[in-house]
């Protein structure tokens, strides 16, 4: 029994230090964190297991409740779709009033919920603040003038503009379910930017849109050295104060050590400090009486960039539904905030889980979130 166990041991040891060998001791912790809890990828409460900085609110203020306030219920279709794929939180915001919400699985209304890629329209966002602070030039700055090691054959062509729409044509490779690649190792690792500069470009820059973390991360990156300031507080000061969020939020770093802010995801927020930036957005960059975003970016942001690629704009995914059109915020495990501007609408849903479909996230599960919401608002009148 003695030799089985240390048997057992060497065998351990010998496979902790091929693992940091091997650069994929990052797999420790997501073992930890996802396979141990029960899990087959990350969840909307893993935050508890990371380092995070606080993303700071200022004066906060409500939003208003609608005259008609969850005087409708949600409707079967809807209430099964909850059920199966694990919704914490529904929303339905109409004429900037929140007209209908719903809370599940012991979440309220001031639960944290991890956005997931919901963060990259928050980072794009943050582009279009520098640039109208002059910290950035336009999008077509290159990323060289701010990593200047940035500057290989193909490297030195990629603009923040590329970063921002997706298409600096880099070597990441999108993947959330198989542990040895580069999506985990940027997830569960502490060496981020080691990771994001390690990176090749192997495609010709600005051509056409392909779904990249690694790219909102790279920005992330630019943004915090063109503007001097850490990510988060930069968020703070220029919309999460700005826009009166009502909670604190926290943003997911890969150490405290290093306190580099995982930006392509993980902002634990709430619902209702979500559905602000969609009300930016809808308003073309305007809260109250005040231009917090230059109107120009707003509506070259939710306009697609690429005619091949109708689907993503700068930050946010697109839409033509039943001839409404529509934007959104999108994040793993389906988390949206989903904004219909010429309906003045806001639907707003975090969750456990989602349709499986690719990464077109119009499909499945989405659609029903916003022909229930209709359905439900066609009862209002």
């Amino acid at each position: 029994m003695i030799k089985v166990i240390k048997w057992i041991i060497m065998s351990l040891a010998a496979l902790i230090m091929l693992l940091y060998i091997t650069d994929t001791d990052y797999l420790i912790k997501a073992v930890r964190v996802v396979y141990f809890k029960g899990h087959t990828t990350a969840s909307i409460d893993d935050y508890v297991y990371f380092d995070n900085s606080t993303i700071k609110a200022g004066s906060p203020k409500k939003w208003p409740l609608h005259k008609d306030y969850n005087k409708i219920s949600s409707t079967d279709r809807l209430m099964d779709l909850h059920r199966s794929k694990g919704t914490v939180a529904f929303m339905i915001i109409k004429n900037d009033s929140i007209i209908h919400e719903d809370y599940f699985d012991e979440y309220n209304e001031n639960s944290k919920s991890n956005s997931f890629s919901m963060a990259k329209s928050y980072v794009c966002a943050l582009l279009g603040k520098a640039i109208m602070e002059g910290h950035i030039k336009n999008l077509d700055q290159p990323v060289a003038d701010f990593f200047p090691n940035y500057n290989g054959l193909l490297s030195s062509k990629v603009t923040v503009g590329d970063l921002a729409s997706m298409s600096s044509g880099s070597s990441w490779i999108e993947d959330y379910y198989w542990p040895i690649n580069i999506t985990a190792q940027a997830y569960y690792g502490k060496e981020l930017e080691k990771t994001i500069l390690g990176l090749k470009t192997i495609k010709l820059p600005g051509q056409s849109f392909e779904y990249s973390s690694g790219d909102t991360q790279l920005l992330a990156m630019v943004i915090e050295k063109a503007t001097g300031k850490k990510i988060y507080n930069y968020l703070s000061e220029s919309f999460w104060i700005p826009l009166e969020s009502e909670n604190d939020a926290i943003w997911q770093v890969d150490s405290k050590e290093n306190d580099l802010v995982k930006a392509y995801c993980c902002i634990g927020s709430t619902a209702k400090d979500f559905a602000r930036l969609g009300k930016l957005y809808k308003d073309y960059g305007k809260w109250g009486k005040k231009q917090i975003l230059d109107s120009t970016f707003v509506a070259k942001s939710i306009k697609p960039r690429f005619q091949n690629s109708p689907e993503y704009g700068y930050g946010f995914w697109l839409l033509e539904n039943k001839k409404k059109s529509f934007f959104m915020m999108e994040g793993h495990l389906g988390q949206c905030v989903i904004v219909a501007p010429n309906d003045n609408l806001i639907i707003v849903r975090l969750g456990h889980g989602k349709d499986s479909f690719g990464r077109n996230p119009y499909n499945g599960d989405i659609s029903i979130y916003i022909e229930e919401a209709y359905k439900m608002l066609a009862n209002y009148k």
